[in-house]
This record gives C-alpha cells, structure tokens and sequence, in this order.
C-alpha cells in the first residue's frame, strides 16, 4: 500500500473535455459581443481553438489557476484569427473573451 499516493490524480483534460471547453468559451465570448456568428464560423473558430489549446496543453495544465495568464496567452496566440475568421475588432474579441472566461 502506498501511502503519500494522492488517490485521484487530475493529468491531462481529455479531448472530449478540451473541445466542449473551447465551445462554450467561444459561445460566452460571441454572446458577450452581441453580434450573430454564423454557425460554420462558430465551427471553423472551435477548431482552430481546439487545435491550439491541443498544441499548447502542457502549458495551460502547468496555469490551469491562473485565469489572467491564459487569457494572455488567447490574446496572443488565438484572437487574431477568430477575429479574421469572424469579421470583428480583435480588442472587442480579446475584451469579450476576457470577460466571459474571467481573466
């Protein structure tokens, strides 16, 4: 028996977990932006969302409690293309993003 063995161990999120937390910050950004994103953009803005959280996951593990850290990193490494993918002001987006994720 081991004795200092925490016995539940969080690891990494699953892909599952990963991508419906990308969908729902994305949905709570769009609505904050108060303007209709069409659903194969909201799609196309999920994917790309995904795929970068997916490259970056060690990184956004190791911050999982800093919320003002990774909302940086959205503003840096995301919002420039879902604002082109989306039509919209990059700072709108990086403010709606902010607000909705709380960093």
């Amino acid at each position: 028996m081991k004795a200092n063995t925490p016995k539940h161990t969080a690891g990494l999120p699953t892909a599952r977990k990963i991508r419906r937390a990308c969908d729902n910050e994305l949905y709570r950004a769009a609505k904050r932006l108060k303007v209709w994103i069409a659903k194969d953009k909201m799609e196309q803005a999920s994917a790309l969302y995904f795929r970068k959280v997916a490259q970056n996951i060690a990184w956004i593990v190791e911050h999982e409690s800093n919320r003002k850290a990774q909302a940086d990193w959205w503003d840096e490494n995301v919002s420039a293309e879902i604002a082109e993918l989306w039509q919209v002001e990059r700072n709108k987006l990086c403010t709606a993003f902010r607000e909705a994720y709380g960093g």
